[in-house]
């Protein structure tokens, strides 16, 4: 049975940890969990993924402490707005016809245009008659890296096919998505902002944890692939539960669950996935089961805890209509693309123990940071029920401004600002492999 316990009662679990927790952080050695435990013919691989991380860092998060929900946003969003429209007035920017790739060392009859359409939204500086030049040289591929930054792609510094669209996007286009997510925002100000809260962007796969007006931290997440949308939703953090069970929502029992065990049939016993009865409480062998007919939908599912767990080692429970959540990972190395619509709806969050610190921190006897991974060192399962429970937004806004005056854009997943746009799903890797669709929500 789970321990459902409040923070004294965590306090109290100060007995020996169990065998596999005597190494401190000995999650993270497990494969998938943490960084893989390759060995052998794998090794030269995770050299590859080192190399690849450290010549094209990650940097997507925002580095302002200023709140996506505060009056400093819709100030910069205003000034944004101002700033485009004049770009607009003086006739706007050029249209980069598609094609070929362009890139740094390469003369292409398209860099005139390529100049003049980085010069107008500020990625470049103008320098007269040197831009009429043909040759894509060094300064013009660091003006392709900022305008990639700031668009939410890859900064590679060469104009491929996933920057095409962010640069034929034409001012008018831009405005009017600057002008929704300034609606957006406003419509979240609609009431005070809380003391404590976190708010996840869908869009631009990152979480903020604010306390008084502030960004305390910053995590990239995982959300909901486009047959999967992540909702808006504004819920509240109610509860920690370390090493959950996961239930299998029904949806995805019969759209994936189901089809793979019927063309895998040792699926449940290697994901530790155990078949209820319709009830949900008593278990039947697989084995007894027609899968191929109507009756084996009526069936409930539950993943065992562990690291094999699709929740991982910790769910944060925020009750809502949408039965979402944010959670843990075993699939740890997708936070290192730069598009992460993978989820089936929920949540995954990068770095999830010190969000759990936090969120945990002024809880009675919390103490200090660290006690999350405390937690799980003893290997048990323990439910936290919060005292001071945290309001959470999950939101969608595909624009907005910095404090230094730089513009942010992120492509439009969902087509929820009026057009679909699929540069998030073109935006791999392509030393990457695509990641396989698992049952993960």
């Amino acid at each position: 049975m789970r321990a459902l316990v409040g923070i004294l009662g965590v306090l109290l679990l100060g007995a020996p940890a169990q065998a596999q927790a005597a190494q401190a952080n000995w999650w993270e050695s497990l494969t998938g969990s943490g960084t893989p435990d390759y060995s052998g013919h794998r090794e030269e691989e995770r050299e590859r993924q080192r190399a690849a991380r450290q010549s094209e860092p990650l940097d997507d998060l925002r580095p302002d402490a200023m709140p996506m929900r505060s009056d400093e946003m819709i100030t910069a969003m205003e000034a944004a707005i101002a700033r485009y429209q004049d770009i607009a007035q003086q006739g706007g920017w050029p249209l980069v016809p598609p094609g070929r790739m362009m890139r740094e060392g390469e003369d292409d009859e398209r860099v005139p245009i390529l100049r003049r359409r980085l010069i107008a939204s500020g990625d470049l500086r103008s320098r007269g008659q040197y831009y009429n030049s043909y040759t894509f040289d060094e300064e013009l591929a660091a003006a392709v890296r900022h305008f990639q930054r700031r668009n939410g792609l890859r900064p590679t510094g060469r104009v491929e096919r996933s920057t095409y669209p962010a640069l034929n996007m034409t001012v008018e286009e831009r405005l009017n998505q600057l002008r929704i997510n300034l609606g957006r925002i406003r419509e979240l100000m609609t009431t005070p902002a809380e003391e404590r809260y976190v708010l996840v962007n869908i869009p631009a796969f990152q979480l903020e944890a604010v306390q008084k007006y502030e960004v305390q931290q910053r995590h990239r997440v995982i959300v909901g692939r486009t047959e999967r949308q992540s909702p808006s939703v504004k819920a509240t953090i109610r509860a920690l539960n370390f090493f959950p069970y996961w239930r299998v929502p029904d949806s995805v029992a019969h759209l994936d669950l189901i089809p793979r065990l019927m063309k895998e049939p040792d699926y449940l016993q290697n994901e530790k996935i155990r078949v209820l009865d319709p009830a949900g409480v008593t278990e039947i062998d697989p084995q007894t089961v027609d899968w191929g007919s109507a009756e084996a939908k009526r069936f409930k599912f539950r993943q065992d805890p562990g690291p094999q767990n699709a929740l991982g080692l910790v769910r944060i429970d925020m009750p809502n209509e949408h039965t979402v959540y944010m959670h843990d990972t075993p699939m740890k190395p997708l936070f290192a693309q730069r598009s992460r619509a993978f989820s089936a709806g929920c949540v995954r969050v990068e770095g999830v123990f010190d969000l759990v610190d936090w969120i945990a921190h002024q809880e009675p006897g919390w103490g200090e940071p660290g006690r999350a991974r405390q937690i799980v060192e003893q290997g048990q399962a323990v439910d936290v029920n919060l005292t001071r429970p945290v309001p959470v937004y999950f939101v969608y806004i595909t624009a907005w401004a910095e404090r230094d005056g730089e513009v942010e854009f992120r492509p439009d997943i969902y087509g929820r600002d009026g057009s679909v746009d699929q540069i998030a799903e073109m935006d791999r890797d392509p030393n990457e492999p695509a990641p396989a669709v698992t049952l993960a929500p």
